[in-house]
């Protein structure tokens, strides 16, 4: 339980302009859709990726480091990791079990199976997208487990597009259909709670010290 007091101080050295905005991205997150980068190699592709899941209100994101183990591009992210909460795993196998117990179906984004083409896709169910490699795609771990396949029709030449701009046309989509309907998308009350405390956390400067002032008041 997060306690109350203490966020409530903590937010006492916000502007109300920083507070508004908390509370007005809070009411778009959501752990409904996550997203899983598979041992991607370029680290700009995986620091976009974490990017798009901030503007289009994913929470989390998985990322699989089982052969690439790179850091977060801040370039790229433009401070996206402050606000989106990253999950490392060291296999895919691993992911997938946690992901599973969590009750989010497995989905494998690949350009080579119609199961579910992106308009048709049900959004009213949780889910978990998976992006592969820039060369190979997603794993023959992934492709075992995945409760569905997920395609982005495209009518050119080319058959694949970048791991970061498939991951920002999947997630436009589905989340502009998620928010109408009726399913509880959002971050539960004590969600919310959560983030605004680590939020500001990672916003407010002498935290340390401003914990020690409010624990000694």
């Amino acid at each position: 339980m997060v306690d109350i007091a203490l966020l409530e101080y903590l937010e006492s050295y916000l502007t109300e302009r920083r507070k508004a905005r908390f509370q007005k991205v809070l009411a778009q997150r959501t752990k409904h859709f996550t997203v899983a980068t598979e041992d991607v190699y370029q680290l700009h592709n995986t620091s976009a990726v974490i990017r798009s899941c901030d503007i289009f209100g994913i929470q989390e994101v998985n990322v699989i480091e089982e052969r690439n183990v790179k850091r977060i591009d801040r370039e790229i992210a433009m401070g996206s990791q402050k606000w989106v909460d990253i999950n490392r795993f060291h296999s895919v196998k691993e992911a997938i079990s946690k992901l599973k117990q969590e009750g989010y179906r497995i989905v494998a984004t690949t350009p080579h199976n119609d199961d579910a083409l992106l308009q048709d896709f049900d959004v009213t169910q949780k889910a978990c997208f998976f992006f592969g490699t820039e060369t190979d795609g997603v794993s023959q771990d992934v492709i075992d487990h995945a409760d569905c396949f997920l395609k982005i029709p495209m009518v050119g030449f080319t058959e694949s597009l970048n791991i970061s701009v498939s991951a920002a046309i999947i997630l436009h989509d589905v989340t502009t259909k998620l928010k109408q309907t009726e399913v509880a998308w959002q971050l539960t009350k004590e969600e919310q709670l959560e983030k605004r405390l680590d939020w500001c956390k990672k916003t407010i400067k002498s935290y340390d010290q401003i914990i020690e002032r409010f624990q000694n008041r």
